[in-house]
């Protein structure tokens, strides 16, 4: 994927340098919040129509290759929120990252190259990208520390990688709702918490 020049110098200005939301100015934090509604509403919109989860590898166009909308798996929350709100493709960024550092990825799967079709749609690798992006901030049990548009990695039964989206809405006791699929298509919910959490990214374009 090509991107425009004023996207590489944004990412650049703002993720490369690690530069945090409290170090902008007024104008940068309200550009901050509409980036994180427009993931969130991306995000809101899959909800009732992915409605099943479906690991199965596929086989996919590139660039900006997706599985049939109705179904998919955790990552393809993220993968399709950034393409819908900001054209980002998750798909061939990853696949650049990996063919430029294959090494610095995990090897849970017996790789020896990267393959495009699934490495973007695994957690793990998603994670990887986002800790090399300087995304990756503290992992807190405090539900005032996770924003709109953040997204959690967590894991689940003691052993499977998730991951999805920090809504813009709360319960009334505060703790932020999440959008995700964990097993009956997306959904927006109070689980944020509901299994041991193992990374927390905010990635802004």
């Amino acid at each position: 994927m090509h991107q425009s020049a004023s996207f590489q110098l944004s990412r650049r200005a703002v993720l490369g340098a690690g530069l945090c939301f409290a170090a902008l100015g007024p104008a940068g934090r309200a550009a901050a919040a509409t980036t994180a509604e427009r993931l969130v509403a991306a995000a809101r919109k899959q909800v009732g129509v992915t409605l099943a989860y479906d690991p199965a590898y596929t086989m996919l166009a590139f660039p900006n290759g997706d599985v049939d909308r109705a179904k998919g798996v955790c990552t393809d929350v993220l993968i399709r929120a950034y393409r819908d709100a900001f054209g980002v493709d998750l798909q061939a960024l990853v696949n650049a990252d990996m063919k430029g550092d294959f090494g610095a990825y995990p090897k849970n799967w017996g790789l020896r190259r990267p393959d495009r079709n699934i490495d973007h749609r695994r957690v793990p690798n998603l994670a990887t990208y986002w800790t090399r992006q300087r995304a990756r901030l503290p992992v807190s049990s405090d539900p005032a520390d996770w924003r709109p548009g953040d997204i959690f990695t967590a894991m689940t039964g003691g052993r499977f990688p998730h991951t999805g989206i920090v809504s813009d809405r709360t319960t009334t006791a505060g703790r932020p709702l999440i959008i995700h699929n964990i097993g009956r298509g997306a959904r927006e919910e109070d689980a944020l918490f509901d299994h041991p959490l193992t990374g927390h990214f905010r990635w802004k374009v």
